[in-house]
C-alpha cells in the first residue's frame, strides 16, 4: 500500500504483505473525526488499553435485551425472570472464560479497581501482601497495613521470581497473598505468572492476578496458571457498560464482612428493641448489595463468549500489528521504547515510548488534532513504573506516549501513526497549541462537537 500524508514531500511506501484475519468487529469501525486542518478522517483507535471499543455483537445483544431489562432476583414478572436468568448465567460464562474451578465464586463488580478493593476488604487479619511497585494503581494501592511488601520490579523475569521468593520468606507467619499483573499496562510485557505462582505455593501463599490487560488479548486458565483470584474489567474486554468481576476461591469472600451493606446482600433483617439483626448471604450476593448492573453484566458475558471463540485470529492480528508498529517506530530519531525487562519477552499489543525533545502530551494532541489518531499520554495510572522506565530508557520526565492495539486497530492505523510521527519529528506541527489547564489543546480549535455533546 502507499500512504502519503499532507506535507510529505516524498510518499513513504509500505510493501509488506498484510494477512487479513477474521476477527470480531467493533462498533467504532466507521467512526470519522474532524481535523483542525479541515475535513475529517477515519478514527485510528490506538488506545485500547484505556478503554476498548464495543464489539458489534455486544451492542446488538444489548439492544435485543433492553426491552426485557428488569430487576433481578425475587421478581415474579416474566421480564424479571429473563433478566435474572441472563445475570446468573453470566457467572458460568465468566468462570469458563478464565477456566476457573467449579467451586470458584464469581462476584460482579464495576471494574478491576473495584475487584481488588473488594478482595483487600476480604483478607483475613494480618495477611501479608506482596506486590510489585510497577503495577497499575488498581493492583498497587488497595492493600493496607504493616505486612504489605511493595517490591521493586527487577529487570529480568528470573529475578522477578526470586524477588517474590525473598519477599515471602521475609513475611511473618500467617495468611499470605501475592498480587501479580498478567500484562503490564505500560509496556504490554507478560509477567511470569505461573513461575511466581509456583514460588508462592512453596510459601503457602495465595495469588491474585490482575488480568485487566491480559484477558482481552490472551486465553487465560486459572487452573493452569495456578492462581486463586483473577480480576477482569468489561471496559477492557470490548463491553464498555460498567461491569467487571472478581473470580476466585470462596472461603475468604464468604468469611468477610459484606463489601457494601444493603439489599441483595441480606438474607434476613430483624428488629429487636432498638437493634437490627442481620443475616448476610453467604454466596457471591454477599458482596453485591444494591440493584446490580444487569445490562453491564450481560454485555460482559457476551464479550467473553465472543472472544473465546476467536483467540487464534485475535492473537495473530495483534501480533502482526505490533511487529509492524515496532519496526516503523524504531527508525524515528530520538525514539525510545519503555521496557520492564532487558531481554525480549512475550507481550500483548501495548507499547509506550518517549521521543527526545518532544513533550508526550503535545505529541498526543498533535496526533489527535491533525491526524485523527487516538493514543494515550501520561503515566497511565502506573506512576512508579512509568517514571522508572523512562529513566531506564535514558530519558527524563515522568510521562510517555502509549500506543495500544486491539480489535479496532488496522494496518492503516499503524502506518498512519508511524508516518505522522516521522513528519512531526522532522517538521513540527501544522497548528499552534496551548496548555491552558495542564493539557495541550489546539489554539482556537475550529472542530465542532457532535450534536449529542451540545
Amino acid at each position: 500500500m502507499t500512504l502519503a500524508l499532507e506535507r510529505t514531500s516524498t510518499p513513504v511506501t509500505v510493501t509488506e504483505t498484510v494477512v487479513e484475519h477474521e476477527i470480531p468487529t467493533v462498533a467504532c469501525a466507521g467512526l470519522r473525526v474532524p481535523l483542525v486542518t479541515g475535513g475529517d478522517i477515519g478514527y485510528a483507535n490506538l488506545d485500547h488499553a484505556a478503554s476498548a471499543p464495543c464489539l458489534d455483537k455486544v451492542r446488538d445483544a444489548v439492544d435485543e435485551f433492553l426491552p426485557w431489562y428488569a430487576s433481578v432476583h425475587r421478581g415474579a414478572g416474566f421480564a424479571s425472570q429473563i433478566s435474572t436468568k441472563l445475570y446468573e448465567r453470566t457467572r458460568g460464562i465468566l468462570r469458563d472464560f478464565v477456566d476457573a474451578r467449579s467451586t470458584d465464586s464469581v462476584v460482579f463488580t464495576r471494574n478491576t479497581t473495584d475487584s481488588f478493593n473488594l478482595l483487600a476488604r476480604s483478607l483475613p487479619k494480618h495477611t501479608s501482601v506482596v506486590v510489585f511497585d510497577t503495577d497499575h494503581h488498581a493492583a498497587l494501592l488497595p492493600w493496607k497495613g504493616p505486612n504489605v511488601r511493595r517490591i521493586q520490579t527487577p529487570r529480568t523475569r528470573l529475578a522477578a521470581v526470586s524477588a517474590v521468593d525473598e519477599a515471602l520468606a521475609d513475611c511473618p507467619q500467617g495468611p499470605r497473598l501475592v498480587v501479580i499483573t498478567g500484562a503490564s499496562n505500560v509496556t504490554g510485557e507478560l509477567l511470569p505468572v505461573k513461575e511466581i505462582a509456583a514460588v508462592a505455593r512453596r510459601h503457602g501463599a495465595r495469588i491474585a492476578l490482575d488480568a485487566a490487560q491480559l484477558a482481552p488479548h490472551r486465553k487465560i486458565s486459572v487452573r493452569k496458571l495456578d492462581v486463586d483470584y483473577i480480576a477482569i474489567s468489561g471496559h477492557k474486554l470490548y463491553a464498555p457498560f460498567g461491569a467487571g468481576a472478581l473470580i476466585g476461591r470462596a472461603d475468604w469472600l464468604r468469611a468477610a464482612q459484606p463489601y457494601l451493606a444493603g439489599g441483595g446482600a441480606t438474607k434476613l433483617v430483624t428488629r429487636d428493641s432498638e437493634d437490627l439483626g442481620v443475616v448476610w448471604n453467604s454466596g457471591a450476593e454477599r458482596h453485591e448489595a444494591g440493584s446490580p448492573n444487569t445490562v453491564g453484566v450481560y454485555a460482559l458475558g457476551v464479550a467473553c463468549e465472543t472472544l473465546a471463540g476467536n483467540w487464534d485470529a485475535i492473537v495473530a492480528h495483534e501480533d502482526e500489528l505490533l511487529a509492524r508498529l515496532r519496526r516503523g517506530l524504531a527508525g524515528i530519531p530520538g525514539f525510545a521504547e519503555l521496557r520492564l525487562f532487558d531481554a525480549p519477552v512475550d507481550r500483548v499489543g501495548t507499547l509506550s515510548f518517549v521521543v527526545d525533545g518532544f513533550d508526550p502530551g503535545w505529541l498526543a494532541a498533535v496526533l489527535s488534532a491533525e491526524y485523527g489518531i487516538g493514543v494515550r499520554d501520561g503515566a497511565f495510572c502506573a506512576h512508579v513504573a512509568t517514571k522508572r522506565l523512562i529513566s531506564a530508557a535514558g530519558s527524563t520526565g515522568q510521562q510517555a506516549v502509549r500506543v495500544s492495539l486491539g480489535l479496532g486497530s488496522t494496518t492503516e492505523h499503524v502506518d498512519r501513526l508511524v508516518l505522522a510521527l516521522r513528519q512531526i519529528v522532522a517538521r513540527g506541527a501544522r497548528w499552534q497549541y496551548e496548555k491552558p489547564e495542564g493539557r495541550w489543546v489546539p489554539e482556537n480549535d475550529p472542530r465542532e462537537l457532535p450534536p449529542f455533546c451540545a
